[in-house]
């Protein structure tokens, strides 16, 4: 692995807490824009139960962060990941690759159907996600786009909800 994508040694991931929010979404603004607000994915996530978050820290300064929200798809309990941010200084270390991670073995622990996510095939497909081709999300979505970790259940097939 060349250094550049190891992981940050002196990174501390850990999980979210009441007192983290302000600063993930100062970041989470900052990684995406405004714009994130009229996405299918922040709609979905608007309605959802957020089950579990990562914060990252770096000499106290919040560098990452990732969510994961319940949803159903088809009737199918699932986890719906994102979105994942990370501090424009130290991006290309690794550290998104981390924060996927945690939420794959969270995801994993909880023995649900499979993750959900909206985002590039070509970086997530490192961590077995694929095209979810039968998952119907609840708007516009790029198809190619719309990814499937399988946890219990090979496909995603069905309506995509909020739980």
């Amino acid at each position: 692995m060349p250094a550049s994508a190891a992981p940050l040694p002196a990174v501390r991931i850990a999980p979210e807490t009441p007192d983290d929010a302000d600063a993930v979404e100062a970041l989470v603004l900052d990684a995406f824009g405004s714009g994130r607000f009229a996405k299918t994915a922040e709609r979905l996530r608007e309605r959802a139960r957020k089950v579990a978050g990562f914060s990252a820290w770096l000499d106290g300064r919040l560098v990452g962060s990732v969510r994961l929200w319940a949803v159903t798809i088809g009737e199918a309990d699932a986890l719906f990941l994102g979105p994942i941010a990370v501090a424009r200084d130290i991006r290309g270390e690794g550290l998104g690759a981390d924060l996927v991670a945690a939420c794959v073995d969270e995801a994993r622990r909880q023995g649900v159907a499979g993750v959900l996510l909206v985002g590039d095939a070509p970086y997530f497909s490192r961590f077995g996600f694929g095209m979810a081709e039968s998952a119907v999300m609840p708007g516009p979505a790029d198809p190619r786009r719309v990814l499937w970790l399988p946890i219990r259940h090979a496909e995603a097939a069905g309506p995509v909800r909020p739980a």
